[in-house]
Order: C-alpha cells, then sequence, then structure tokens
C-alpha cells in the first residue's frame, strides 16, 4: 500500500495551515482487514475515488462509491467499513477544520476568501444533504491534486493558492449536492426537507436567496416553485412556519412570550405579536390565556 498522510502540528508541510485538519492520498493493490475501521468525523472531511470500488459505512447505512465520486461527510458522523476492511484501489481526501454553529451551520477562520453569507449558504445546503455520495465529480480530485502539490512544493502564492482551492472545493460541492438532487422532478419531497431545514433553525433570518440555494433553484424559480405549491410566497410561507411552531411553544408555560419570538425569527416581541394576532385573531397573550386550560 501507498499512501501520503499530512496531519495537523505533525506534517510541516501543514504548519501555515492550522484549518487543514489532514490530507491523504492511498493506493491499496490488496485487500487489507483492520485497516479502515470506523471513526468520528471531526471536520468536513471529502473523498474521492480514482480507482477501485469502495462500500463504506455512515453510521448505519452503507454507500458505495465508484471511480470518480465523492463523499461528503459532516462533523459528528461515523464513516468506515463495516468490519474495517480497505478495499483494492485507490482514493484522496481532505478534512477541514469548521466551528460549527447550531445543528446545521458552521464558519469559518480568516483564511477563507467566501464572506459570511455565502458559508452560511453553503454550510446549510451541505448539512442539509450530507451524508451524501457525489456522482461524476472529477473536478474533487483535481482539486485534491492541486492542493497537494502545492503543499509539497511550497512554490511562491502557495498559501493563498490552496485556501482558493479548498473554498473552491467548498462552493464547487454545494453546487454539484443541488444539481445532483435534482428538486425539479420531486418538489414535494423537495419542500418538506426545505421545510424541515427551515424548522431547525427558525431564529436565523432567512431571505429568498438562502432558502432557495438550499434546494438548488434560483431565486426567481424557487419563488414560482413555493408559490404553485403552496399559495404563498416564501417569504410568508416561512411566517406560517414561525406562527404554528410559536403556537406550540405559546401551549408551555416555562417560555416567555420575548423568547419564543426571538427563537421562532422575529425581530421583536411586538413584530411578533402584530403578525400572530394578524394570522390568528388574537394576541399571543390571548391565545395563551385562551388554551391555558390545554396546557
Amino acid at each position: 500500500m501507498n499512501q501520503l498522510l499530512l496531519t495537523k502540528d505533525i506534517a510541516e508541510e501543514l504548519r501555515l495551515f492550522p484549518h487543514i485538519i489532514e490530507l491523504g492520498i492511498i493506493k491499496n493493490t490488496s485487500i487489507r482487514l483492520d485497516s479502515f475501521p470506523k471513526t468520528t468525523t471531526t471536520g468536513i472531511k471529502c473523498f474521492f475515488v480514482s480507482d477501485g470500488k469502495f462500500q463504506w459505512d455512515v453510521h448505519t447505512n452503507q454507500y458505495t462509491v465508484y471511480p470518480g465520486d465523492a463523499i461528503l461527510l459532516m462533523p459528528g458522523q461515523v464513516f468506515g467499513h463495516t468490519i474495517g476492511t480497505l478495499e483494492v484501489g485507490s482514493f484522496s481526501w481532505i478534512n477541514i477544520d469548521a466551528k460549527q454553529t447550531g445543528i446545521d451551520g458552521f464558519v469559518l477562520d480568516k483564511w477563507t476568501s467566501l464572506s459570511e453569507k455565502e458559508i452560511t449558504s453553503v454550510s446549510k445546503i451541505l448539512f442539509l444533504n450530507s451524508p451524501v455520495v457525489i456522482t461524476k465529480f472529477e473536478d474533487a480530485g483535481k482539486i485534491l491534486k492541486c492542493i497537494q502539490h502545492e503543499l509539497l512544493s511550497k512554490e511562491v502564492g502557495h498559501y493563498a493558492r490552496v485556501n482558493s482551492q479548498i473554498d473552491e472545493l467548498l462552493i464547487l460541492i454545494a453546487r454539484k449536492i443541488t444539481v445532483q438532487s435534482n428538486p425539479g422532478r420531486d418538489f414535494p419531497n423537495t419542500f418538506m426537507k426545505l421545510e424541515a431545514a427551515l424548522r431547525k433553525d427558525l431564529s436565523h433570518q432567512w431571505t429568498v436567496e438562502e432558502m432557495a440555494a438550499l434546494v438548488g433553484l434560483g431565486a426567481t424559480l424557487f419563488n414560482e416553485k413555493v408559490k404553485n405549491y403552496s399559495g404563498f410566497t416564501p417569504l410568508n410561507y416561512l411566517i406560517n412556519i414561525r406562527i404554528s411552531e410559536a403556537i406550540k411553544l405559546l401551549k408551555k408555560k416555562d417560555e416567555s412570550i420575548t423568547d419564543i419570538a426571538l427563537d421562532t425569527g422575529f425581530y421583536s416581541s411586538q413584530h411578533f405579536s402584530t403578525t400572530f394576532k394578524k394570522l390568528t385573531g388574537y394576541t399571543p397573550g390571548e391565545f395563551r390565556k385562551n388554551n391555558s386550560h390545554n396546557i
């Protein structure tokens, strides 16, 4: 077995790149037992298969990955082979450190050139869809090879070049995922996934562009599809989700109306009260009082 393994805090090549936890290449010419056990992913990990066929587990689900395919893993996901076997073939990978924010977001350190808004959009797409096998993703292999070359050669400008390639990888993964999910053919299912993602993070001030990016559509087409499917504009549909969640929370005595307002994405208790009364006919306080016998 031939391999290259650069590990954070050990490899001199990564001294300037604390955000790269690991970069590796394995070329395996024979089946090796007990060589690929399940481990818990600590960063954003992308594997690219250049040769052979691999059957890998993420938690209890098995995925088959062929040459030209990539598999994306997010922090906390358990990954490896069912019985620890390393199959014949070649693959490369990178593990990128990212500080997780909530259950479906991450932030990157100052090395990235992505804006905060772009990072938010990319992270939500990745968390919503991971783990995922991205088919025919040759660009991932090219990017990993480029990063490897830059780290080993240390030519002028290699710091900027490596970081720009990581940015490119994250962007292309997000784009490939949204295209691969093909929401146009099964919008009802995609719509359900979107609603689930919104409910997980209602306090976030969602824009139409961010919601559209989650399902791989442009804002104009997304507006059209949501309105045709639900009868509401995306923002009005989001408000209805927020109100429905607020109704559940108002039935609990231990949460203040102000906290409920902020937790469900309203920027003030007054905004919440006005919107709630418009849609239900009651202020939040009146609703809670009228439903106190159900609490």
